[in-house]
């Protein structure tokens, strides 16, 4: 199934979270934060949204960083994606 996202909405997929603390400790999943690099997997269109123009700055394939706990968590076809605002990426990772 593919997701087309509208306006300027970003569906984008968390990389995998850290196992282990910068001590070399494993983490348990409850210890584990949400991870806040991802991967870009879709891009809407942009346009005219609450009366202003918003062009899109990111692109699929880009890596980026997003608000910790911005957007909407979903699951299609046993994969976890968030759909979230161009405004909630804080940046692109090069």
């Amino acid at each position: 199934m593919k997701i087309k996202p509208l306006a300027d909405n970003v569906v984008i997929k968390a990389t995998e979270a850290e196992e282990t603390n910068k001590s070399g400790m494993a983490l348990t999943s409850a210890a584990k934060e949400k991870p806040q690099v991802a991967v870009v997997v879709a891009v809407g269109p942009g346009g005219t949204v609450d009366g202003k123009e918003v062009k899109m700055s990111v692109k699929e394939g880009d890596k980026v960083i997003a608000a910790k706990y911005s957007g909407t968590d979903i699951k299609i076809d046993g994969e976890e994606y968030t759909i979230l605002h161009q405004s909630d990426i804080l940046a692109i990772v090069e």
